[in-house]
C-alpha cells in the first residue's frame, strides 16, 4: 500500500503547521496507522528555516502529550505540489500563496485544513504568534478537530483502512 502524503502549511512553519503535523501524527499513532502516512509541515515564507517550533507551541502541545521538538521549519518548494497528495493550508493568505505557486495539474491537492472541521464555521486557523497562551490552546483544539475530520474523510474515501 502506498503511503498517503500530507503537507501542512502556514506562514513561517513554527506555530500552526508544526502543531498540525504533531497532532495529526499523534492521532495516527493512537489509531496504529501511522505507517500508512508520510507527514510534514512547511511555511510559505523563509523566516525560520531550520528552527524548531515556537516554544509556546511546543509547551502547549507537550501539555497534551504531543511532541513537536523534532520538527524543523522549512519552506514550501515546487516539488511539494507533486510529491504530496494533500497540501493543507492554515489560512486564506497561505492558501492564496500556495494556489499562485502550484502548477495547474496539482491545484486539486491544495485545500484548507479546517474544511475538515466544518462545525468550526471557519476556514482559518488563527496565527497565535502575537497572541497569548490561549491562542496556542485554541490552535490545538482546532487542528485536533480538523485532524479527526480529515482522517474520517480519508477512511470514507477508502484511501486509508
Amino acid at each position: 500500500m502506498e503511503q498517503v502524503k500530507v503537507l501542512f502549511v502556514c506562514m513561517g512553519n513554527i506555530c500552526r503547521s508544526p502543531t498540525a503535523e504533531g497532532v495529526f501524527n499523534a492521532l495516527l499513532k493512537k489509531e496504529k496507522i501511522d505507517h500508512q502516512f508520510f507527514i510534514e509541515s512547511a511555511g510559505t515564507h523563509a523566516y525560520h528555516i531550520g528552527e524548531a517550533p515556537d516554544l509556546r507551541a511546543q509547551k502547549a502541545a507537550k501539555d497534551r502529550g504531543v511532541s513537536l521538538s523534532q520538527i524543523r521549519a522549512r519552506k514550501v518548494i515546487f516539488a511539494d505540489f507533486e510529491n504530496f497528495d494533500y497540501v493543507l493550508a492554515m489560512d486564506d493568505d497561505n492558501y492564496q500563496i500556495l494556489m499562485q505557486s502550484c502548477p495547474d495539474e496539482y491545484k486539486n491537492r491544495v485545500k484548507y485544513f479546517l474544511d475538515y472541521a466544518p462545525h468550526l464555521d471557519s476556514r482559518e486557523v488563527p496565527d497565535p504568534y502575537y497572541g497569548g497562551q490561549y491562542g496556542f490552546e485554541r490552535v490545538l483544539d482546532m487542528v485536533a478537530d480538523a485532524s479527526v475530520g480529515f482522517l474520517e474523510t480519508l477512511r470514507e474515501s477508502e484511501e486509508v483502512k
